[in-house]
């Protein structure tokens, strides 16, 4: 995060903190920063992607299904909204010990002998290990002393759109994206690479909730996608996981997407031709 720290800083904040005569170091000065960054960063990686997903992706038929809650869009926008200021301060705090030196986030490609190779195993580490400590921490989430106060705002969108995406309590939020935090603190990463997962994990979370369910007959077997994600919010103990069904059939919790047999949520809105389905009861 110092990269986009040295940016702001180089673009405007020096200019704002010339006035004050406050050093780039001064850890006040960057916790402020930081904190206005991550807002700032973390709205914009919201409801950009967020929006063209639902207007160039998500069919709106699916807001004829019965269970899409009255002014839905509205509501996950709102929730969103307010959640994200308060995920901010774990996540600045994270940040800062980045930015102060305490991690493994290194800047020069080459500064290991493999280079790109070095960068290319990382991507593939870092997806795996996220992956595999996402479904445990979801799925604890899940646990009936922790979900009415955590997660369970979450399941209120049962047929979710990809607003829905960052609409959740923010200690939910913060803790599953924990295991992106704790990745470069325990192995080396180089930081654009960094940056680069954190805006493509901001991008998956809105495609499995944009009710696209289509996936390559190839990667059926592997890949979590929306028809997935879907299915998780309709059925709640079913496939937890973020990018891949491994830990679902680890943990015997994958469900086959009820997209893949014809019953998904939009199907069911076609089937009945009057804009109207017959609802999933929740197991």
């Amino acid at each position: 995060m110092d990269i986009v720290l040295d940016y702001a800083d180089a673009a405007l904040l020096d200019k704002v903190y010339s006035n004050f005569a406050i050093p780039r170091d001064n850890i006040w000065r960057q916790i402020v920063s930081l904190l206005t960054i991550v807002n700032i960063g973390g709205f914009l990686l919201y409801i950009i992607p967020a929006s063209l997903s639902y207007h160039f992706l998500f069919d709106k038929r699916h807001l004829n299904h019965p269970l899409i809650l009255k002014d839905q869009v509205r509501k996950e926008i709102k929730y969103a909204l307010g959640s994200i200021p308060y995920m901010s301060l774990p996540t600045t705090a994270v940040f800062m010990f980045e930015v102060r030196g305490y991690s493994k986030l290194y800047d020069n490609v080459h500064q290991f002998r493999l280079g790109w190779i070095a960068v290319a195993f990382q991507i593939v580490t870092f997806i795996l290990f996220t992956d595999c400590f996402i479904y445990w921490i979801h799925r604890g989430l899940h646990h009936k002393l922790i979900y009415k106060y955590i997660h369970k705002d979450h399941h209120k969108w049962k047929v979710p759109t990809p607003f829905a995406s960052h609409a959740f309590h923010p200690v939910d939020g913060f803790m599953q994206s924990c295991p992106y935090h704790i990745y470069p603190f325990l192995f080396p990463l180089h930081k654009f690479t960094y940056l680069f997962l954190f805006v493509f994990v901001n991008l998956w979370t809105i495609s499995i909730h944009d009710g696209v369910y289509s996936v390559p007959a190839v990667m059926k077997p592997f890949v979590n996608g929306s028809a997935h994600h879907t299915d998780h919010h309709l059925f709640y103990n079913y496939n937890y996981g973020q990018f891949f069904t491994l830990w679902d059939r680890i943990g015997q919790s994958f469900r086959t997407p009820s997209a893949w047999d014809g019953d998904s949520p939009l199907a069911q809105v076609l089937q009945n031709g009057n804009g109207k389905a017959n609802g999933h009861k929740a197991e």
